[in-house]
């Protein structure tokens, strides 16, 4: 596929839209005819960047989580948006194994998982203002 194609959703924090904005973009780049794997590691990645939206950017109250993509070229571009919080620290908080909310058992690998399964990860973020996760994979590569 040349041309460009887009898609956008707006949905709550509720933990049970994790799964929906995974089928969705992973519904959206199937015309791509990507491999199994790369399926996967999409959906993990969008699923990680929803989840630390959920349960790091909005801490228990409910608001609206943006996940947009782009697909052109055999490549993927997904954002995935909130306006919660946000992080004090990116630095640190994609450092594996840190977590702010270590009561909820949380892993501290989402943003390790989201580098190791695209091929680029960007995260921009204000205390106050929220986050927006930038991703990027190129798929048929054969990796």
């Amino acid at each position: 596929m040349n041309e460009k194609n887009e898609m956008s959703i707006r949905f709550d924090s509720y933990s049970v839209n994790e799964g929906f904005a995974r089928v969705a973009v992973a519904a959206f780049l199937s015309d791509l005819d990507p491999t199994l794997d790369e399926l996967a590691d999409v959906k993990t990645a969008v699923s990680e960047a929803v989840t630390n939206s959920i349960i790091h950017g909005y801490d228990n109250r409910i608001g609206k989580i943006y996940v947009s993509c782009i697909k052109q070229n055999q490549q993927i571009q997904i954002e995935v948006v909130d306006y919660g919080k946000g992080i004090e620290d990116v630095g640190k908080a994609k450092e594996p194994f840190y977590t702010t909310r270590p009561e909820l058992e949380r892993s501290g690998m989402g943003f390790a998982f989201m580098e190791a399964f695209m091929d680029d990860v960007e995260v921009d973020s204000a205390p106050g203002q929220g986050t927006t996760v930038r991703m990027v994979k190129q798929l048929g590569t054969g990796e």
